[in-house]
């Protein structure tokens, strides 16, 4: 039974996304406010090991993405027998990296903890979360290559509801472990560790049964054997210039979590409450920005480029009105938000003293999500990382340790440079957009009688 689902509006797309981004982000506070029944200090481990895993994790991040995009552009044009392979070779592909990397991760956890500039105190606790959450990265691997594939044909719901039974199992178990009940050992942050990877296990296996039948033919074991070397190019193709560009994010991003570590201990749990917050700000917008990515790729694929073109503006529009909304509702009550996390009153007014800059933040993170999204879909990655890679190097890392610690602004300076490191970009990408280029370049063949989605 085909799982794709025929209606490509943007918000027949979008609501699931959006869904699924919540849950994600519940298990993401669910752990922030178990943990820090714990500690701050377990707290603060949780946030900058966050980084470095987000950094990792970008290696088949970027693989998922690309064979995500060419599944899309692929069944756009009619040709789902190259676009069940391309599914297949990105698993593949992921597999191998998250081995990799989860070998890495466990072996050299000590080491790793010590290079992140993590205050002594809290070195083992995160030799400890490093060790188990890395050495089960492979799981992550699975899940993104996976959930990648399933929403670019259309089935954005599937994730969703995967991802409804990750939460609750990982709620579950993170109460077990932190509070010992049922009369089980109290585990602490060691405890959270082992709920995240178990729950990732158990949303792999059912992502796969869902995998297998997501086309009309059904895919036996045995194809999980296939490679074919022109698809595994078009898919590389897509996929290096989307590594190096996120992989460029995620590591100037923990570049700057080390600088808020320098600074104090108490700033690296504020900046960590303040990721946590601001979460339902991005997640609105990047539900938005990724369903219309799906969708612009796959208009893209059926020779609907102008379609496409501007559709992305109404990507952009959404957005911004959804993302601007939220983060004036954070910034009203933001206070009392940051109390739900933490009692401190230095962290507390830390805190709140940022929430008119993420007014800022926000919207110049929808523009570069939309557009930057827009020209993904449609194979325009080499231009995203060419202009990225500077501005995250010079403005977001430079500018931070400049102002942050050269300047003494401390997390003000942070947030300054961000805001302008996502502009320069955002700016970059619309200005390209507008340019209309990929209207220039050849698009994929449609099969004949293959009819392009709805432009509704």
């Amino acid at each position: 039974m085909v799982q794709r689902q025929q209606n490509m509006s943007l918000w027949m797309l979008a609501w699931p996304v959006f869904l699924e981004m919540l849950l994600q982000f519940m298990l993401g506070t669910a752990d922030t406010l178990m943990v820090s029944h714990i500690s701050d200090d377990a707290v603060a481990v949780i946030g900058i090991s966050t980084q470095l895993f987000n950094a990792v994790n970008i290696f088949f991040t970027a693989v998922a993405s690309g064979a995500g995009i060419l599944v899309a552009q692929k069944l756009g044009a009619g040709k789902e027998e190259d676009a069940r392979t391309v599914g297949i070779l990105g698993l593949n592909v992921c597999i191998g990296i998250g081995l990799l990397l989860s070998v890495l991760l466990y072996a050299g956890a000590g080491p790793i903890a010590s290079w992140l500039q993590l205050p002594a105190e809290l070195q083992p606790l995160g030799q400890s979360y490093i060790s188990i959450v890395g050495g089960g990265m492979v799981f992550l691997a699975i899940m993104t290559a996976l959930s990648s594939v399933i929403r670019n044909t259309g089935n954005t719901r599937a994730p969703m509801y995967i991802g409804i039974g990750m939460n609750l199992i990982h709620v579950a178990m993170n109460y077990v472990v932190i509070y010992g009940a049922f009369g089980f050992p109290v585990l602490g942050l060691e405890g959270v560790a082992f709920s995240t990877t178990i729950s990732r296990i158990a949303a792999c296996v059912v992502m796969l049964a869902i995998f297998r039948s997501s086309f009309s033919r059904k895919m036996e074991w045995k194809e999980f054997r296939l490679f074919e070397r022109p698809l595994f190019k078009e898919t590389l193709k897509l996929s290096w210039p989307l590594g190096v560009n996120m992989s460029t994010w995620c590591f100037t991003q923990l570049i700057i979590f080390a600088f808020v570590a320098m600074i104090g201990a108490k700033e690296l749990s504020t900046r960590t409450y303040m990721n946590t917050m601001e979460s339902f700000c991005f997640m609105i917008g990047f539900s938005v920005a990724l369903a219309g990515q799906i969708r612009i790729a796959h208009l893209y694929g059926s020779g609907e480029g102008r379609v496409a073109y501007r559709n992305a503006f109404q990507v952009l529009w959404v957005g911004m009105v959804l993302v601007l909304a939220n983060a004036l509702l954070l910034c009203i009550f933001g206070r009392e938000t940051i109390e739900l996390f933490t009692a401190d009153p230095e962290i507390v007014a830390m805190g709140v003293s940022l929430l008119a800059l993420n007014l800022l933040l926000q919207p110049a993170k929808m523009l570069n999500m939309a557009i930057g999204n827009a020209l993904t879909a449609v194979g325009e990655t080499r231009y995203i990382m060419m202009t990225g890679m500077p501005s995250m190097w010079i403005i977001a890392v430079g500018m931070s340790y400049f102002l942050a610690i050269g300047l003494g602004w401390g997390l003000s300076g942070i947030y300054v440079a961000m805001i302008t490191d996502e502009a320069i970009r955002g700016l970059a990408v619309l200005i390209r957009w507008r340019q209309k280029k990929f209207l220039a370049s050849p698009q994929p063949e449609l099969k004949p009688n293959q009819a392009a989605p709805s432009a509704g």
